[in-house]
């Protein structure tokens, strides 16, 4: 019967099915290039952000690195001058001491204030949570400019809300700005105070993602509070805890305008971090590559503490 269907209707049905294939082939190429091409438009404008605003200025920040510009003018080309002369440099070395004190009293602050926040806010025995949630996350809604000066009112020697009240009940007041370890502590607990919200957002996250029946079967099995949380709610979140650590830690290593607005890196320039250390000698000292020199460190230094930080992650998750 087959052979009886004349050769032009055979030829027309093909024509049809050949049509229809490249029509559908047509289809899935379009709805292929839509899927390929939508998120690389959506990314394009912060990858031309990125561009425009970090790698190219790290690009020129590097070349004068290498030079002895002033920020005006030309720039003679030094080689290796400025990271020789910063191996050799006391005022450096005190900058990058008093950082890493900084970011190792903020970081575990931090990190113990949000996680006990954030528990405080899951815990079924807590009432007005949705209140609290919105308190807690307030000071990262605060300027850290505004937020300095906040913290500086409060701890001020003269005129300072602490010092007020210990001397109307009969003290002596404290020397909060010019001491220099007393200086470091406000700014160490106004940083952990502004940097608590977002993390107690991403524990709170993090927490209610833990199975229930986890803490049913701990539960049966007679555990504790303190043991679920050891044994069931920190293993859970380690990978949150991974990421707080090390965003808290790159944070403190960079910080500038909360210190700025409280202390201004005093008394003197016992307080300097790396950051004011850095902004001091290239805006007002005018060395702006010896200044590119030291940013390059620290962010060498940065991507050290950052790689370390994700070999230890993954050593623990092996």
């Amino acid at each position: 019967m087959a052979e009886n269907i004349p050769r032009s209707a055979g030829h027309a049905v093909e024509t049809r099915a050949g049509t229809a294939s490249r029509r559908w082939l047509r289809r899935r190429t379009r709805r292929h290039d839509r899927y390929t091409l939508a998120p690389l438009l959506l990314i394009a404008s912060n990858l031309a952000l990125f561009l425009l605003f970090f790698a190219w200025p790290a690009a020129i920040g590097l070349g004068y690195s290498f030079t002895s510009y002033t920020g005006v003018g030309s720039a003679p080309f030094v080689g290796l001058d400025n990271y020789q002369r910063l191996l050799n440099d006391e005022a450096f070395y005190a900058a990058l001491v008093r950082t890493l004190i900084f970011t190792a009293a903020v970081v575990p602050l931090t990190f113990v204030a949000a996680l006990s926040t954030a528990v405080l806010l899951t815990s079924p025995y807590s009432r007005g949570k949705t209140v609290a949630r919105v308190i807690f996350f307030v000071p990262w809604l605060i300027s850290p400019i505004i937020a300095g000066v906040i913290w500086r009112w409060i701890f001020g020697e003269n005129f300072g809300l602490v010092n007020y009240i210990i001397t109307v009940f009969g003290g002596e007041a404290v020397p909060w700005q010019s001491n220099a370890n007393l200086s470091l502590a406000i700014v160490v607990i106004a940083a952990a105070w502004g940097g608590t919200a977002l993390n107690m957002l991403m524990f709170v996250a993090a927490i209610k993602n833990v199975p229930t029946a986890y803490y049913e079967a701990a539960s049966l099995d007679g555990a504790g509070s303190w043991a679920k949380f050891r044994r069931i709610t920190l293993p859970s979140i380690a990978p949150t805890s991974f990421i707080v650590i090390l965003l808290s830690t790159l944070g403190s290593m960079k910080e500038y305008a909360l210190i700025q607005a409280v202390n201004a890196g005093g008394p003197g320039t016992e307080n300097n971090l790396l950051i004011q250390y850095i902004f001091t000698t290239g805006f007002r000292r005018a060395q702006i590559g010896y200044a590119s020199a030291a940013s390059f460190v620290l962010m060498l230094i940065l991507m050290i503490i950052a790689v370390a930080q994700l070999v230890i992650n993954r050593r623990k998750e092996s």
